[in-house]
């Protein structure tokens, strides 16, 4: 199996905490997106819409990280990351779908950098705008941990697809000083996933790509 990734990336550490929750062993494989090596080279001509992460497992080759842990659950379902009822499946999709699909894709690198290059938008205004999606974002998420069931992670006691997209959410936004402010369910579930080994060991310092 092997993983390419960057190691900032917040989907890829989504797929690395999944393979680390299944104790799966995996070849890392680095590309730079902030060099554009995704888009050039050897990884152009194997990955269609030149994104990362990418995960080559038994002959095949999955994009889109989403689809990636939910290929992993399937394929090897202990432990599981998703409910094994119909409704927990579809609210535990739709904590992980916020992150995903509501605060990231607003955020990811290359629309900073069309902000930037393109729109001509000075760094604090970039950062503002960051800021803005994912405060917006993450209040959105809490108000729907409010409407499910006390747990120690985000939904229930075991670490789920929402907490493989939550971690790498807050460890992003931290690096543009967000505000996590008021959102108690939101961090209780960050800091219990934290206290596992296998999120400390996808965390981006962890990365043999690793950069300061």
């Amino acid at each position: 199996m092997k993983l390419h990734n960057y190691f900032r990336s917040s989907s890829s550490f989504r797929v690395r905490i999944a393979l680390h929750l299944k104790g799966l062993e995996f070849d890392y494989v680095p590309v730079h997106i902030a060099r554009g090596e995704h888009r050039t080279g050897p990884y152009s001509a194997i990955s269609a819409d030149m994104l990362v992460p990418l995960l080559e497992d038994e002959g095949e080759r999955f994009s889109q990280s989403m689809a990636i842990i939910e290929y992993l659950d399937e394929t090897y379902p202990e432990p599981a990351l998703l409910p094994h009822d119909p409704v927990g499946r579809a609210h535990v999709r739709a904590l992980a779908q916020s992150i995903a699909c509501e605060i990231h894709p607003l955020n990811n690198l290359r629309v900073l950098k069309y902000l930037v290059k393109e729109l001509k938008l000075d760094d604090e205004a970039k950062n503002t705008w960051y800021r803005h999606w994912v405060r917006d974002g993450m209040l959105a998420f809490e108000r729907q941990l409010a409407q499910h069931p006390g747990g120690r992670f985000c939904y229930g006691d075991t670490p789920t697809l929402a907490d493989c997209c939550l971690v790498p959410q807050i460890f992003n936004g931290r690096r543009f000083d967000c505000d996590f402010s008021g959102l108690p369910r939101t961090m209780a579930a960050f800091e219990a996933c934290m206290e596992l080994d296998a999120f400390q060991r996808a965390q981006p310092s962890q990365c043999p790509d690793a950069e300061a």
